[in-house]
């Protein structure tokens, strides 16, 4: 049986680390050579984009890193994590109204500045700052420039609690927009639920949970859930390569394909997704390939 390869696009469970799902797939698909695509909190669920096998090479590849969320903000209390798994820091009893909130809301959309918390995996002096902070210690950290897209106010459940829907770029920490969201309307404000509904070009309609992917082993179906690699690509032309070329690209050398416009292309063998090439000047090259050389 060929290794697997592909895409598969998980529903993250509630209390699970991103890698602590890589640790089990790593036991269910019986490959090390896993990657992921967006860091989740542990609190978060929602879409995990796997990839597996000759796939992981696509991960830093993706031409869309572009994120969305269904958020929960709690209003009335700030931690030290910015979520409700935290130790509480501050409360406050200045609880906004669903029409100010509706406000605020959208003096966030567009280009800004964000500092990453204290508690997340950016890395100071090589060191993850959540190592930091389960020290007690706070560090320096440059903030960085992310987008919000979009920011729709869903529902009130409660008194203190808001659902909001959001559309960002990728870097954005939802904990630190609810933490300036609160900062804004002057009441504390943490994140007590979040769901990741899009990671790219995956969809949470297309995830498939832990389980079902146990059972699909079990079935001696898992490679009917796996995505094409080629799936992150679609947006690039496609063209077929003979297996005299394919024979070439494989090894490194260049090909002669005076007809093809040049950037970058999908590259088929047989129908088979075979990798990413660039034309240029009539010539074509390999740039990623995502098979196996013989």
């Amino acid at each position: 049986m060929s290794p697997l390869c592909g895409i598969l696009p998980v529903d993250k469970p509630a209390g699970w680390t991103s890698f602590d799902v890589i640790a089990k797939l790593r036991g269910v698909l019986a490959t090390r050579r896993l990657g992921h695509s967006g860091t989740l909190d542990p609190m978060a669920t929602g879409v995990l984009p796997v990839f597996v096998g000759m796939a992981a090479k696509a991960v830093d590849l993706q031409p869309d890193h572009d994120k969305a969320y269904r958020a929960e903000v709690r209003f009335g209390l700030s931690t030290d994590t910015g979520d409700v798994t935290g130790t509480p820091v501050a409360a406050g009893e200045n609880i906004p109204g669903a029409a100010a909130v509706e406000k605020a809301l959208a003096a966030f959309l567009g280009p800004r500045m964000q500092t990453p918390p204290m508690y997340s995996a950016v890395k100071v002096g090589g060191v993850p700052l959540y190592k930091l902070a389960r020290q007690g210690k706070t560090v320096e950290r440059a903030a960085r420039p992310v987008t919000i897209y979009r920011l729709d106010l869903v529902e009130q459940t409660a008194p203190d609690r808001f659902v909001i829907d959001i559309e960002c770029s990728k870097g954005t920490y939802v904990r630190t927009l609810v933490e300036d969201l609160g900062a804004a309307l002057g009441c504390p404000a943490c994140l007590a639920a979040l769901r990741r509904t899009r990671a790219g070009a995956f969809t949470l309609e297309g995830c498939v949970t832990l389980e079902a992917i146990q059972a699909a082993k079990e079935a001696g179906e898992l490679e009917k859930l796996l995505l094409g690699v080629d799936t992150v690509f679609t947006h690039l032309p496609a063209a077929e390569v003979s297996e005299k070329e394919t024979a070439r690209l494989l090894n490194g050398a260049p090909v002669r394909r005076a007809e093809m416009a040049e950037g970058r292309w999908r590259l088929y063998a047989g129908g088979a997704f075979l990798g990413l090439g660039k034309a240029e000047d009539g010539v074509l090259r390999a740039e990623k390939l995502f098979v196996e050389r013989a």
